[in-house]
């Protein structure tokens, strides 16, 4: 175990390669009932998002009680099951706001070649829990200004027992009532990966895609035994995750190339 540090601007980490086979991504995907076979012998790479804060954590950042704000998603090649990838990243930035610091991560895999496969930059809130005040910095402006035009494409309701099982990423408040409580939430949420995997589902074509570009905005929680559903806007730009006529999350579609 790694001593954890402060998190800082500049800081770099490069972790152990990961790899996703077979097993691991059908077992995920089914927990929280979705179809494995979809991606044939490609990786979804909704999984980065949270692998990328593992090895953070696992070069001392700690990952507890922070909060996924917005992320991006650019797959720049197509991602093979059991290949290796080996995560990178540095804090570009870290920056008080009312209710704690917001940081600023670019993070990536690299494959054997020391290219960029896959890079899932984001930025986080680490809440001080000791301040009263809300906010978190600026807003970036919503993708999908009226939820009711969009075309709905499945319904999904979450359970404690899936949110667990999928879980790994060594955050409390996604899986222990008590931390989530102490964080304000009336229950555990799901971690922003763990809810992108359902954008994924509707965007992912039967022949895959070589080229994945997109900006997700985390706007608001999802509990572990919410039921929410999933809707693709009329110019096919922009897909949701939408609950009680509320976009729960968001992503903005800047590039898909099929295979």
């Amino acid at each position: 175990m790694v001593e954890p540090i402060d998190p800082y601007a500049g800081f770099t980490f490069r972790g152990e390669p990961v790899v996703i086979d077979q097993a691991y991504q059908d077992d995920k995907l089914s927990c929280i009932g979705l179809n494995p076979e979809r991606y044939g012998s490609f990786i979804d790479p909704s999984f980065f998002i949270g692998f990328g804060i593992r090895a953070g954590a696992a070069a001392g950042i700690s990952a507890e009680g922070n909060i996924n704000m917005l992320s991006r998603i650019v797959q720049h090649r197509p991602l093979a099951l059991g290949e290796p990838l080996t995560p990178c990243g540095e804090i570009s930035s870290v920056e008080p706001v009312p209710r704690g610091r917001r940081i600023c991560t670019d993070a990536w895999f690299e494959g054997d070649d020391g290219e960029r496969a896959v890079s899932v930059p984001r930025e986080s809130l680490k809440p001080d829990l000791s301040l009263e005040k809300r906010g978190a910095g600026e807003r970036p402006p919503p993708v999908v200004d009226d939820a009711t035009s969009l075309q709905l494409l499945g319904e999904y309701t979450l359970t404690p027992e899936a949110t667990c099982h999928y879980s790994t990423e060594g955050n409390a408040i996604h899986y222990e009532m008590e931390a989530a409580n102490k964080a304000g939430f009336r229950a555990p949420i799901i971690g922003g990966g763990m809810g992108v995997h359902f954008l994924l589902e509707v965007l992912w074509p039967e022949q895959g895609l070589s080229l994945v570009d997109l900006s997700i905005y985390f706007r608001r929680p999802i509990f572990w035994d919410d039921t929410f559903t999933v809707g693709l806007s009329p110019e096919r730009d922009a897909a949701a995750l939408v609950r009680d006529g509320k976009v729960l999350t968001e992503a903005r579609i800047n590039q898909l190339e099929v295979n």
